[in-house]
């Protein structure tokens, strides 16, 4: 139902193709370009700095700017990436960001909340057994009052935007458009599982840690592909991943992360690898317990017809 519902008059493959290639990445650019600016400006006259920049050091890229104003600027873009997929849904594929989000007759705000609430909790749980009895030598305090009051009322409002952006461009509009074309379920969530991954080939943490961390990535979006299609809506998504994302910005920080940040903590070590039972834990223990408590809160059935019936 949550990918029938949108096939009308205009789920020719072409559309898809418009707004993808054109609509939301011309937008995410014009909101990008704030960013660009203030590292332009912050290394004015720095000739070693600017030759750095040309080599695309993204690690550079990360530290140039203050925390803080680098992260708002950063996340600053996805507000047009958000734009750009709820403009193509509107005006070229004329349906609503109802239809986009859910097949509920409204977006159900519980299912966000509660998904936000265990993943987040879950989340904090671990962060802190980890902190306090496995690798304590890993971390160190970095708890500053201000910086984080700041990076607290950024996250509050960003965060949200960055992993709304992200799900609605991928478990929304993809999830959708590729199952309109392709007309069968499997299609869909494999596919925008793999493209969530490989987007994120320009984090740092793939440079530090090796590809490994690629398991992670795509067994996330195959997680948030499986409660979209389970649940008819992509509620239980938006909140898991802005949980994921919203907590770790608070909680940890580290050199060679792509969040860089003002958090409680920072993660000292200096992995060569990122070690397989960290990559595997979530994507085969946690997701699994996820997806077993929504299913028995939800009342999911039909796992086989849902997840690669046709549509």
């Amino acid at each position: 139902m949550y990918i029938k519902q949108v096939i009308r008059n205009r789920e020719n493959w072409w559309y898809y193709i418009f707004g993808i290639v054109l609509i939301v990445p011309a937008m995410t650019i014009l909101f990008s370009i704030p960013h660009g600016v203030a590292i332009a400006v912050k290394a004015f006259g720095d000739e070693e700095l600017t030759k750095k920049l040309a080599e695309n050091d993204i690690n550079v890229m990360m530290t140039i700017l203050e925390s803080n104003l680098n992260l708002f600027l950063m996340l600053f873009s996805f507000l047009g990436m958000l734009l750009g997929v709820f403009l193509t849904v509107k005006f070229i594929h004329k349906n609503s960001i109802r239809e986009l989000t859910t097949s509920r007759s409204s977006i159900d705000w519980n299912r966000v909340f509660f998904s936000f609430l265990l993943c987040g909790s879950v989340s904090v749980i671990m962060i802190g057994i980890d902190y306090n009895f496995i690798s304590t030598a890993d971390y160190a305090w970095n708890f500053k009052p201000i910086p984080f009051l700041i990076l607290f009322l950024i996250c509050i409002v960003m965060i949200p935007i960055q992993t709304s952006a992200e799900e609605y461009l991928f478990r929304g509009y993809l999830m959708q458009g590729i199952g309109v074309i392709t007309k069968v379920r499997w299609a869909p969530l494999l596919l925008t599982s793999i493209l969530f991954g490989l987007m994120h080939y320009a984090n740092p943490e793939i440079d530090k840690l090796g590809y490994g961390v690629y398991i992670f990535y795509i067994g996330s979006g195959l997680f948030a592909g499986i409660a979209t299609l389970m649940d008819e809506g992509m509620e239980l998504a938006l909140g898991w991943h802005a949980a994921n994302n919203f907590f770790t910005a608070l909680l940890v920080t580290a050199d060679w992360t792509a969040l860089q940040t003002h958090s409680v903590l920072k993660d000292i070590s200096n992995p060569q690898s990122l070690p397989l039972e960290e990559v595997l834990i979530p994507v085969l223990i946690f997701f699994p317990i996820y997806l077993y408590i929504f299913a028995k809160k939800y009342q999911w059935n039909n796992w086989s017809d849902k997840l690669f019936g046709k549509i």
